[in-house]
C-alpha cells in the first residue's frame, strides 16, 4: 500500500514538473473549482506554490490516488490535455487500472469502523503512557437532568421521583438517544459535569463503543469527535466536511453522500463550553456543510441545528456552562455526569496500582480520611492522589496527610513532582515550574489551550524536566511539515498552574502583568465563567497553610497583597447585585426561557461560596462575607458537593448573616436497593439491639449538612428563608432538630414548600422547644388548614417568639378561633401578628378585634381590622 502511494506521489510531481510556470498558475486558479466531492484547497494554499509545494498540498488534501484524478480532471479543464493524457497512461503502467475514487457509504461505513477502533483503542494517560481504553475506563454514574424545581404545585407527595443515576454502561449510554414519554427522540444531548468529572473520557468510550458494534446499532453510520477547543484554535478556514475527512483513514470518503443521510450522523463535540457567545451577524452559523469558514462558525452551526438539523449532537460541557449554552441549543436532553460512585473508587484504585497488597493499602488509607475520599468522585482528582500515593509507598513514606480541598490535592502532587528531583535539582526545578506557571497564566488569559514550540523555547522550557511531566507532545501533518504543539495533561492543571502564577510573582517585578489578580477577579461575565476554575483554584492557595506550602516548595516569599485584594474583591460583590428574590407564589410563564445573563447570575453565589470553600480558613471566610449579608441562591439543583459547600460557608459565616433559598432542589437520587441475603433477613428479623437502634434513627434528608452547620457555636446565621424549595418530612425533622440548638437564628422563612402536616408538626416541636431563639416566625403555605394548629401551638410555649406572619395562608373559623384564644394566655409573647392577604369571615374579624383590645400591646395587621362592615341588606338599626 505504502509502494502505490509512493508511486503516485512521483507521477503526480513529475507531471507537474513539465508545466511552465504560466501553465503552473493556470493549473492553480482551475483547482479552485471543487473538482473532486465538491471540495477544493483553500486558495490562501495556493499562491506562490511551486510544483513541490502544490503536488504535497494536492496528496495531503486528497489522497495519494484521488489526488492523481484530481490532478488530471483539472489538467484537462485548463486546456492541457496532452500532459493529462501522459499522466493517465503513466499511472495505467505503474499502478494498473484505475479504481473507483471514492468507495460507497455502505462499503465505507465497515472501513471507517475499523479506523476509529484502530484509532481509540488506547488512551494516552497524563504520564504519557498509553493504556487500553478497555482497561482504564472506569463507569461512571450519569442522572438524567429533571426540569429545573418550579414553583409549588400540589405538594410533595404528588412531585414524582427524580430518577435514579446509573452507571455508564452500554445501556445507560443507549438510554441517551432513547425517545421520552411522548415519543420524540431527542436530537442533542448534553452531558455535563465539573472539570476533571470523566466527560472527555466517556465520550471516547461512546465513539469507542458505537465502532465496536455495541451503540445505536441500525441508527448510526458514521460517528465523529470534535474536541471544540483544540478546533477552535485551529488556524485559517475550513468546512465541515474538511473535518469529517481529517478524522476519516484517507481523503477518498465519499463525504457528499454521508451528510446526505445526515440523520444517520453523530457529532460528539466536546467542551462546547468553549464555544464565546454568538457575534455580529458576520459570525452567525455557518449553514453549508461546503463552505469554508472558521471553527466557531462550523461548531455554531452544528451546535445550533443551524447546520445539519437532523444530526444527532453529544455535547459535553463543564457544570455551569449549559446556561451560557442554552439559548443556542435547540430541545437539548441533559445529563450529569457524577463521577465514581463509592464502589467505582475502588475499582479505579485496584486498576491503578495493579498490585493487590498496594492498591488495598493506599484505598483503606484514603477511606477512613472522609473528605479525601469524598474528592476522589472526581476521576482526575483520584488519579492524583493515587499517583501522590504510589510515590510515597515506593519511597517508604508515611501516608498519614490530609487534604481537605481540590487545590491541596493538586498541590500536594506538585510537591510531589519537587520531591522526586534529586537534591542539586531542586532550584532548577522550581525555576522550570514558575516559568510553566507563566505560560500557563498566558494561555488562559488569551483562551490558549495549545502552544508552539517557540512558547517553550522562549521560556526555556523546551525539554526541561516540567515539560516532560506536565505537557503533552502532539504531531499533527501539516501541509508542508509536522506541527508540533504542546498542551498541559489535563486543562485543570493549566488552571491550576495559572492561579498558582499569581502567589509566584511580584506584581511590580518586570514583565509581571499589569494589576495582576485584580485585573483576573474584574473579568466581564464572558471571562468569567472561562476563568471560574482558575479563580477558585486562586481562593485554595490563599490559606494560610498553602502560603507557607508554596514558600517552602518553591523558595519564595508569598506577597500577603494578594489576600488583601481577593478579599476587597468579595465584599465589593455585595455592590449592585439583588439582595433578594421574589417570594411570592407567581409562577413563571410555561416555554419561557431563562436569559443567559440572568442564568449565570443565579450560578454565581454558589460559585463565589465554592471559592470560599476552598480556602479552609474560617477567619477569611467570615471576614469575605461580611460584604455580603445576604446570600439569596435561586433554582439551584443542590449536589452533595454543593451542600457541603454551602454547609461550610454557613458555619463559619459572620453574626447577622442571611440566607435566602429560592426554588432550589433538595431531592436526592433514589439509591438502588440490594437483595439482603436470608440470613441477613433472619438477623435482621431476631430484633437485636443494634439493628433495632439502626432502624429506629431517622434517615438523613439533603439538608442535614447545613443544619447541622446551624448548630455550631461559631455559626452567626441570622435568618434563613426557604422558598419554594418542597421540603419532605426528612428535611422538615433535620431542620427541627437544627432550631433547638443554632445559637444566632432569629428569623425563619418558610414560604410555599409544599409542607406536609407531618413535616409541619415537627417542625413546630422544634420552634416550641426552650432553647429556640427564633423571634420571628414567617409562614405561607396555602392548603394545610386545619395543621396550622401546629403553628398555634408554639405561640403557647416559645420564650422567643415575638412575630408571627402567616400572610397568604387559608385560616378556617375553627382555626382563627383557637389562635385567638392562645393569644390571650398570659405565657403568649407574641408582639406582632401580620394577617395580609388573608381571608377572613366577620366573626373571625370580630375575633380579633376582641384580642386587640384585651392585648392592646399587640399588633395585628389585616386590611379589613380597622373597617366597619356594612350592615347586610333589610337590616334595621331601630330594632
Amino acid at each position: 500500500m505504502e509502494a502505490r502511494a509512493t508511486a503516485a506521489r512521483e507521477l503526480l510531481l513529475a507531471a507537474l514538473e513539465d508545466l511552465s510556470q504560466e501553465q503552473l498558475k493556470r493549473f492553480c486558479h482551475k483547482l479552485r473549482d471543487a473538482p473532486l466531492d465538491g471540495r477544493s484547497i483553500p486558495r490562501g494554499r495556493l499562491e506562490g506554490a511551486d510544483a513541490v509545494d502544490l503536488a504535497e498540498q494536492l496528496t495531503q488534501f486528497y489522497g495519494p490516488e484521488p489526488a492523481l484524478d484530481v490532478a488530471r480532471k483539472t489538467l484537462k479543464r485548463a486546456d492541457m490535455r496532452d500532459v493529462a493524457a501522459r499522466l493517465k497512461e503513466q499511472r495505467l503502467q505503474r499502478l494498473g487500472p484505475s479504481s473507483s475514487a471514492l468507495l460507497s457509504v455502505s462499503e465505507y461505513k465497515k472501513k471507517y469502523r475499523e479506523h476509529v477502533l484502530q484509532q481509540h483503542a488506547k488512551v494516552k494517560e497524563r504520564n504519557a503512557r498509553s493504556v487500553k481504553i478497555n482497561k482504564r475506563f472506569t463507569k461512571l454514574l450519569i442522572a438524567p437532568q429533571s426540569a429545573a424545581p418550579g414553583p409549588e404545585a400540589l405538594g410533595p407527595a404528588e412531585e414524582p421521583e427524580p430518577e435514579r443515576a446509573r452507571r455508564s454502561d452500554t445501556h445507560t449510554f443507549n438510554r441517551l438517544f432513547s425517545r421520552d414519554e411522548e415519543g420524540q427522540r431527542p436530537l442533542t444531548v448534553v452531558l455535563q459535569g465539573p472539570a476533571g468529572i470523566g466527560k472527555t473520557m466517556a465520550a471516547k468510550k461512546i465513539l469507542y463503543d458505537w465502532a465496536a458494534g455495541k451503540l445505536y446499532h441500525g441508527q448510526v453510520d458514521f460517528a465523529f469527535f470534535m474536541p471544540c477547543r483544540e478546533l477552535l484554535e485551529r488556524p485559517g478556514t475550513g468546512s465541515l466536511a474538511d473535518l469529517i475527512l481529517d478524522q476519516c483513514p484517507d481523503r477518498s470518503a465519499p463525504v457528499r453522500q454521508m451528510l446526505a443521510q445526515s440523520e444517520r450522523l453523530l457529532f460528539i463535540l466536546d467542551g462546547a463550553d468553549e464555544l464565546t457567545a454568538p457575534g455580529p451577524a458576520d459570525d452567525a452559523p455557518c449553514t453549508d456543510p461546503f463552505e469554508a469558514a472558521g471553527s466557531a462558525r462550523v461548531l455554531g452551526g452544528l451546535l445550533s441545528k443551524a447546520l445539519l438539523p437532523n444530526a444527532r449532537l453529544l455535547v459535553t460541557t463543564r457544570a455551569s456552562a449549559p446556561g451560557r449554552l442554552q439559548g443556542r441549543l435547540r430541545s437539548p436532553q441533559c445529563a450529569e455526569v457524577r463521577g465514581f460512585s463509592d464502589k467505582d473508587k475502588k475499582k479505579y484504585f485496584y486498576k491503578f496500582f495493579r498490585d493487590e497488597w498496594r492498591a488495598e493499602l493506599a484505598y483503606r488509607f484514603v477511606k477512613e480520611n472522609e473528605t479525601l475520599f469524598a474528592l476522589c468522585f472526581v476521576p482526575f482528582v483520584c488519579w492524583i492522589v493515587c499517583t501522590v500515593l504510589r510515590q510515597q509507598l515506593e519511597l517508604g513514606q508515611d501516608l498519614s496527610r490530609t487534604s481537605k480541598t481540590t487545590t491541596s490535592v493538586y498541590l500536594l502532587f506538585i510537591a510531589s513532582v519537587l520531591r522526586s528531583a534529586p537534591a542539586a535539582h531542586g532550584p532548577r526545578v522550581q525555576g522550570e515550574l514558575r516559568k510553566l506557571c507563566r505560560l500557563a497564566r498566558e494561555g488562559v488569559l488569551g483562551r490558549r489551550a495549545q502552544f508552539a514550540e517557540r512558547d517553550l523555547e522562549r521560556l526555556a522550557l523546551r525539554g526541561s524536566k516540567v515539560q516532560t511531566l506536565f505537557l503533552s507532545k502532539k504531531e499533527l501533518s501539516g501541509v508542508l511539515e509536522t506541527e508540533v504543539t504542546y498542551q498541559f495533561i489535563d486543562q485543570s492543571f493549566q488552571e491550576f498552574f495559572a492561579a498558582l502564577s499569581y502567589l509566584l510573582e511580584d506584581e511590580e517585578a518586570p514583565g509581571a502583568p499589569a494589576r495582576g489578580v485584580r485585573t483576573l477577579l474584574r473579568r466581564d461575565a464572558e471571562l468569567r465563567h472561562h476563568l471560574a476554575l482558575t479563580t477558585r483554584f486562586l481562593f485554595g492557595l490563599l490559606s494560610a497553610e498553602r502560603m507557607r506550602d508554596i514558600e517552602r516548595h518553591f523558595g519564595c516569599v508569598v506577597s500577603e497583597r494578594v489576600k488583601q485584594d481577593v478579599l476587597a474583591w468579595v465584599q465589593d460583590q455585595a455592590q449592585g447585585r439583588p439582595t433578594a428574590a421574589p417570594e411570592g407564589p407567581e409562577e413563571p410563564v410555561e416555554g419561557t426561557e431563562e436569559p443567559e445573563e440572568e442564568a449565570e447570575e443565579l450560578n454565581y453565589p454558589l460559585e463565589l461560596l465554592y471559592c470560599l470553600y476552598e480556602t479552609q480558613e474560617g477567619a477569611f471566610v467570615r471576614q469575605a462575607l461580611r460584604g455580603l449579608p445576604e446570600l439569596v441562591l435561586e433554582r439551584v439543583r443542590f449536589s452533595r458537593m454543593d451542600l457541603d459547600v454551602l454547609s461550610y460557608c454557613v458555619r463559619c459565616c459572620p453574626a447577622g448573616q442571611a440566607l435566602r433559598l429560592v426554588s432550589c432542589g433538595l431531592a436526592t437520587a433514589r439509591e438502588k436497593k440490594k437483595k439482603k441475603s436470608l440470613m441477613k433477613r433472619l438477623q435482621g428479623s431476631l430484633g437485636s439491639s443494634s439493628s433495632q437502634a439502626t432502624r429506629g434513627r431517622p434517615q438523613a434528608s439533603p439538608l442535614r449538612p447545613l443544619c447541622e452547620a446551624m448548630t455550631d457555636q461559631q455559626c452567626g446565621l441570622n435568618s434563613l428563608t426557604l422558598c419554594r424549595c418542597r421540603l419532605a418530612d426528612s428535611v422538615c425533622r433535620d431542620l427541627s432538630e437544627a432550631l433547638r440548638e443554632a445559637p444566632a437564628l432569629m428569623e425563619l422563612g418558610l414560604l410555599h414548600n409544599g409542607l406536609s402536616e407531618a413535616g409541619l408538626h415537627v417542625l413546630s416541636e422544634g420552634l416550641a422547644w426552650p432553647q429556640c431563639r427564633v423571634q420571628t416566625l414567617r409562614v405561607q403555605q396555602p392548603g394545610l388548614q386545619e395543621a396550622l394548629q401546629y403553628v398555634v401551638g408554639v405561640l403557647r410555649h416559645s420564650p422567643a417568639l415575638a412575630t408571627l406572619d402567616l400572610s397568604g395562608c387559608q385560616l378556617s373559623g375553627p382555626v382563627v378561633t383557637h389562635l385567638c384564644a392562645v393569644l390571650q394566655q398570659p405565657g403568649c409573647r407574641l408582639q406582632t401578628l401580620s394577617l395580609t392577604s388573608v381571608e377572613l369571615s366577620e366573626q373571625s374579624l370580630q375575633e380579633l378585634r376582641a384580642v386587640r383590645t384585651a392585648k392592646p400591646g399587640l399588633v395585628i395587621t389585616h386590611p379589613a381590622l380597622d373597617s366597619h362592615p356594612e350592615p347586610p341588606e333589610g337590616f334595621s338599626s331601630a330594632l
